[in-house]
């Protein structure tokens, strides 16, 4: 595979994920393109906050990649848990999203959605939605002052909107829905907040209710996790409520796959998921290739090293082309 064909993420992976195991990633939104711009999210500030739906890429062009991926990863002998929806921005603003489910679903593949929710409310965006095996939608606050400065929604949005479509769409969905909250220091880690989130979870009914802090470079540098002792409160608070409940604390240590190119698998990956120095030394290793090839890749200005809490983190530099 030459520089010039090395794919711009619209499929990356497998990479580790603390929720489904080995998780082929689907990249069908631009960065960054989303509904929010949530100051701690990894990929960084929304350059284009939307609500209409639209078309991005053609589905058959995702659908014959992620084939093509599976093929690559089952002939090395790495196996896939989920083809994942987990793109540079919201992916339910594609329009195609139902297509490209259907289109992918013939592979053999489980199909999961990470998604913040914010257009269920609309009915195509349930519908498109029902096709999943797995879809995770996020629920950081509960009051509306939180949400806006947390999340930075939208203008158009509206936050009972949100959860009303949330708890329709559980009562339809057929497939394993669980929520995410993220628990960030002075914004959403106040008693009265946690429990009114845990009351908003309760209302979904999620089979699973996943509580964590950002353990990846923010969008803003001075975004900090929640001390542990609001982690175990929401933790409770979610048990109290009959919500079965999970922590995800740092690093899951599941080896990143590797196709043999190191290069090109690094480039892939760190474009949407930010890779921990041991990742990326762990990815080389089993390439048989050695560190230098993070030095070149640095010295070209194509990745990008961060310091976050304390350790190493590599990203794809979006405003640099591969030539």
């Amino acid at each position: 595979m030459s520089e010039k064909d090395v794919p711009t993420a619209l499929v990356f992976g497998p990479v580790p994920s603390r929720r489904l195991g080995r998780s082929l990633g689907v990249n069908n939104i631009p960065p960054k393109v989303c509904t929010y711009s949530c100051v701690y999210c990894q990929i960084g500030v929304t350059g284009s906050i939307e609500v209409e739906r639209r078309a991005f890429y053609e589905p058959r062009r995702i659908r014959d990649e992620v084939a093509r991926r599976l093929d690559a990863f089952g002939s090395a002998g790495e196996g896939v848990d989920y083809v994942s929806f987990v793109p540079d921005g919201e992916p339910t603003l594609d329009v195609n999203l139902g297509e490209e489910i259907d289109l992918i679903k013939p592979l053999g593949a489980r199909i999961a959605v990470i998604t913040n929710a914010t257009l269920l409310h609309l009915p195509d965006v349930r519908r498109d939605l029902a096709g999943a095996d797995w879809v995770s939608l996020k629920v950081d606050a509960a009051s509306v002052g939180v949400w806006r400065r947390l999340n930075r929604p939208h203008r158009d949005l509206s936050l009972p909107a949100i959860r009303d479509g949330m708890v329709g769409f559980a009562r339809e969905f057929t497939g394993d829905l669980v929520t995410e909250t993220m628990l960030l220091d002075g914004y959403n880690d106040g008693e009265d907040e946690i429990r009114a989130i845990a009351s908003h979870v309760r209302d979904i009914g999620p089979v699973k209710a996943y509580v964590g802090v950002p353990t990846r470079p923010p969008a803003l540098g001075s975004v900090r996790p929640a001390a542990a002792r609001a982690v175990n409160l929401a933790y409770q608070a979610f048990a109290e409520s009959g919500i079965p409940a999970e922590i995800m604390l740092g690093y899951s240590g599941d080896p990143f796959a590797s196709t043999g190119n190191a290069r090109a698998d690094i480039l892939s990956i760190s474009a949407v998921h930010p890779m921990p120095e041991a990742g990326v030394r762990d990815l080389l290793e089993r390439s048989g290739e050695g560190w230098s090839v993070v030095e070149h890749l640095l010295s070209e200005g194509l990745l990008l090293e961060v310091e976050y809490l304390g350790g190493k983190h590599y990203l794809r530099n979006f405003d640099q082309k591969i030539g």
